[in-house]
C-alpha cells in the first residue's frame, strides 16, 4: 500500500482511537481499515484522501472520534459522512428492498467514490467471514448477493465482483461450491491442451492474413456457472460456456473500421474450421450494445464434438471491456434507471480520472428521499415531500389524522420537509381532520388525493346537515324556495355546486337567515312585477296597441323599436312569427318567439307575466335582424350563399366562415335583416337548395 503523510496522520488518528477495541476474533480493530486500505490503495487504486478516509470512517463509526473540516478537508468530511451514513443501513427484509436499499447507497454518496470505498469495505468483510458469528455471518452474505455484488457489477468491478459472488458461495452452498472448483481445477490442463488444439488450424491463416492477436482462456467464474446450473437445470457438464476462448487482434484503435474487419475475418476462418451454432451468434460488433460493449461471440463444435465459445474482439474492445465504462449491466439482467445509470457512470469516470475535482462530477439522482420508520422500514417517498406525505404513505387514517411527528427525536409540525435518513414517528390525534390548506404541505400525488378524498366526503357530511337544517327552518318559517330560485341565489352568491350551498349552511359559512331575506325580498320583488306589468299593460292599451276584446298586443314593424315593447335578442321574431309577449321589470315588454329556447320556462314559471301578441295584418317598411347557421361540406358554397341572399329583398349584417376538421365541413355564420318571415323562409329555402350546402338553421 502506498505511504503519505496524509496517510500516516489518518492511521495514527485511527490507531489511537481504536486500541481499545477488537473484532470478533480478538485481534486489533485496526485490523479492518487497515485491509480496505489495501485494497482501496492496490486493487482498486484510488487516492490518498480516500485511503485516509477510510481510516478516519472507522474511528468515527466505532470510536466516536470527530473528523473536522478544518483538519482534514471537505473531500475527507465528505467522503467520511457517506460512508457513515452508508453504515447506519440496516435493512429488515434486505430481500424483499434491496433495489430500494441499494439507490439509498446511492443516495448517500455525494463523492461518487464513497460507494466504491463501501464495496471494498464489503470485500474484506466478506474475506473475513470466519471470524463472524453465524447469524452475522448469514446476514452478510444475504446483503452482499442482493446489495453489493450488483452494484459492482454496475461499476464495471468484476473482479471484486467475482471474488464476493465465490465466497458468497463458498458459504451458501458449500457443497456445491466445492464441486465446481474441483472439477474446474481437474479440468484446467484439458482446457489449455483443447485451447491449443483448438487453434492450431487456425494459425496458418491468421498467419497468412498477417493477423496478430493473443489468445486467453476466460474461465467462468464459480458462481456464474452454478447460477447457469440452477437456471439452465442441468450437471456442471451441461454448462457450454465453462470457459471461452478469447481472440485479442491488435490493430490501430483509431481506425473503427479496420476493427470490424478483422473481427469478421477471424470470425470467418473459425466458422470455416468448426461447426457453429448461428444461433448462439452474438454480433456487438456491428452494433455495440448501449453501454459501449463490443465483441463477436460464437459458439462452435470441435472435432471431439466439445462446445467452446470463441469471443473475437480487438485489443481496443477487450480494454474498453474489462477496464472502461462498457460494463456489462444491460445484458446481465441487472436492474436499474436512467438517472442511476449516469451517477454510477460517474463512478466509473471517478475511478478512471482520479486527480479532477469531483465537485464537477454529476451528483446523486435528487428526485427521490429515503427516510425510515421508527422500527426500520424503509420508505421512499418524492423530493420535497413533507411529514404528511409520509403519514399517508404509511396509511390513509393514519395521515388523515396526522397534527405532527418526531423526526430524528425532535417534535416537528406536519408541513416540515423531509431528508434522506430521517427517521419518522407520526403522532395521530382523533380530533384531527384534513383541511384545504393541506393540499398545499403535499407533493406526492397519493397523498394529495387522499386529502381531495377526504375533503369531499367531508363536505358531503357537512351538506347532509346543512339541507336538514334548512329545511326545518323553511317548515317554522311557513316559505318555500323552489328550485329557480335556489339556482338564482346559487349562482349569485358563488356556490357553484347544490353540495357546496348546503354544506356552506353546514359549516355555518352561510346564515340561513339570509335565505329567508332573499325569499322575502323575492316575494315583493314578485308584487312589485305584477304591479308593474299591469301598469305596462295599462299604458299600451292607452295608446291604442291592445285590441280591446281579447287585450292583445299589437305589433306594427313601423314600431319595433318602441318604448313599449322590445325584440328579444335570444330568438330574434321576424314580423310573422308565432310570437308572445313577456312583462320585465325594467325593459318593458319583451317579445320571443314561441320556438324561443327560453319560452318553456317562462311560459311555466311566470305565467301572470305573459302578455298575448299579434302581429298586424300587413308587414310595414321595418326590417328584423335574424341569425343564421349554414354547415356545408365544401368552402366554395360560402360564395353561392352571398349570392342568394342578395337575390331577396335581404341585407347581410355579419358573415364569418369557420372550418372544423375534425369532421371536414365549414360552418357559415350570418346576420341578414329581412321585412318578415316569409321573406326569410324564402332565403332559407334557396340556400337549403345550394349545392354541398347540409344543413340550415334559425339560432
Amino acid at each position: 500500500m502506498v505511504s503519505s503523510s496524509l496517510i500516516d496522520k489518518a492511521r495514527a488518528a485511527a490507531a489511537e482511537a481504536l486500541k481499545d477495541f477488537t473484532r470478533h476474533d480478538g485481534t486489533p480493530f485496526i485490523g479492518h481499515p487497515d485491509a480496505v486500505a489495501g485494497i482501496v490503495a492496490d486493487e482498486i487504486g484510488l487516492p490518498e484522501e480516500c485511503i485516509a478516509a477510510v481510516y478516519l470512517h472507522e474511528a468515527n463509526r466505532i470510536a466516536g472520534y470527530e473528523v473536522k473540516e478544518a483538519e482534514w478537508g471537505a473531500q475527507i468530511c465528505t467522503l467520511v459522512d457517506g460512508l457513515g451514513k452508508i453504515s447506519t443501513i440496516k435493512p429488515k427484509d434486505t430481500r424483499l428492498e434491496a433495489e430500494n436499499y441499494k439507490k439509498l447507497i446511492i443516495q448517500y454518496s455525494r463523492d461518487p467514490r464513497v460507494t466504491v470505498l463501501k464495496l471494498a469495505d464489503r470485500l474484506e468483510v466478506m474475506r473475513s467471514l470466519k471470524m463472524f458469528p453465524k447469524s452475522n455471518r448469514d446476514q452478510k452474505i444475504l446483503e452482499t448477493l442482493l446489495l453489493y455484488i450488483p452494484l459492482a457489477h454496475q461499476l464495471g468491478l468484476y473482479k471484486m465482483k467475482r471474488e464476493m459472488e465465490d465466497i458468497y458461495l463458498s458459504y451458501a452452498e458449500p457443497e456445491q461450491y466445492r464441486l465446481i472448483t474441483n472439477k474446474l481445477k481437474a479440468g484446467e490442463k484439458d482446457r489449455e491442451k483443447l485451447m491449443a488444439e483448438f487453434i492450431e488450424p487456425l494459425k496458418s491463416k491468421l498467419d497468412a492474413e498477417g493477423i496478430k492477436y493473443k489468445l486467453k482462456i476466460r474461465t467462468k467464474a464459480a458462481f456464474s456457472i452454478w447460477q447457469k446450473m440452477q437456471k439452465q437445470k442441468v450437471p456442471f457438464e451441461g454448462v457450454y460456456d465453462v470457459f471461452a476462448i478469447r481472440f485479442i487482434i491488435e490493430c490501430d484503435p483509431e481506425d473503427h473500421k479496420l476493427e470490424k474487419d478483422l473481427c469478421w475475418r477471424v470470425y470467418s476462418f473459425v466458422t470455416e474450421e468448426y461447426e457453429a451454432d448461428t444461433k448462439r451468434l452474438r454480433d456487438w460488433v456491428t452494433t455495440p450494445k448501449p453501454n459501449g460493449y463490443e465483441s463477436l461471440h460464437i459458439t462452435v463444435k470441435n472435432r471431439e464434438g466439445a462446445y467452446v465459445e470463441v469471443q473475437i474482439r480487438t485489443h481496443r474492445m477487450d480494454d474498453m471491456a474489462e477496464n472502461g465504462f462498457a460494463s456489462h449491466w444491460a445484458y446481465k439482467g441487472i436492474k436499474r434507471e436512467e438517472t442511476l445509470d449516469k451517477w454510477l457512470t460517474s463512478v466509473r469516470y471517478a475511478l478512471e480520472h482520479p486527480d479532477e475535482d469531483t465537485e464537477e462530477l454529476p451528483q446523486p439522482p435528487s428526485k427521490e428521499i429515503f427516510v425510515f420508520t421508527p422500527t426500520g422500514e424503509l420508505r421512499i417517498l418524492t423530493a420535497g415531500a413533507t411529514v404528511l406525505d409520509f403519514a399517508f404513505g404509511i396509511h390513509t387514517n393514519i395521515g388523515s389524522h396526522c397534527v405532527g411527528a418526531k423526526v430524528n427525536g425532535k417534535a416537528v409540525s406536519i408541513r416540515e420537509k423531509l431528508q434522506t435518513g430521517d427517521v419518522v414517528e407520526i403522532q395521530t390525534s382523533k380530533n384531527q381532520r384534513p383541511n384545504q390548506d393541506w393540499l398545499g404541505w403535499v407533493v406526492s400525488s397519493k397523498a394529495r388525493s387522499k386529502v381531495k378524498q377526504a375533503l369531499a366526503l367531508q363536505e358531503q357530511n357537512r351538506a347532509i346537515d346543512g339541507r336538514e337544517l334548512l329545511d326545518r327552518r323553511l317548515k317554522n318559517w311557513k316559505l318555500e324556495l323552489p328550485d329557480e330560485m335556489l339556482t338564482e341565489f346559487r349562482k349569485k352568491n358563488g356556490y357553484p355546486t347544490l353540495t357546496a350551498f348546503y354544506a356552506a349552511i353546514g359549516a355555518e359559512t352561510l346564515d340561513v337567515n339570509v335565505i329567508k331575506d332573499y325569499i322575502l325580498g323575492e316575494a315583493a320583488r314578485h308584487a312589485a312585477s305584477v304591479e308593474a306589468a299591469e301598469a305596462v299593460q295599462a299604458s299600451a292599451k292607452a295608446a291604442g296597441h291592445y285590441e280591446s276584446k281579447d287585450d292583445i298586443l299589437v305589433l306594427n314593424a313601423k314600431n319595433v323599436k318602441g318604448l313599449d315593447y322590445k325584440m328579444s335578442k335570444c330568438c330574434n321574431p321576424v314580423f310573422g312569427d308565432d310570437v308572445f309577449g313577456f312583462v320585465t321589470r325594467t325593459d318593458g315588454i319583451k317579445i320571443h318567439r314561441i320556438t324561443c329556447p327560453n319560452a318553456a320556462r317562462l311560459l311555466e314559471l311566470y305565467p301572470y307575466r305573459i302578455q298575448k301578441v299579434k302581429w298586424a295584418d300587413t308587414p310595414s317598411s321595418g326590417s328584423f335582424q335574424v341569425a343564421l347557421k349554414v354547415i356545408a361540406d365544401e368552402e366554395s358554397a360560402s360564395g353561392r350563399i352571398l349570392e342568394v341572399i342578395g337575390q331577396f329583398k335581404a341585407s347581410i349584417r355579419s358573415f364569418t366562415v369557420t372550418d372544423n376538421p375534425r369532421n371536414g365541413t365549414f360552418e357559415v355564420a350570418l346576420k341578414i335583416s329581412v321585412p318578415s318571415n316569409l321573406e326569410l323562409d324564402k332565403v332559407m329555402s334557396q340556400i337549403r337548395n345550394i349545392k354541398h350546402v347540409i344543413k340550415i338553421s334559425r339560432l
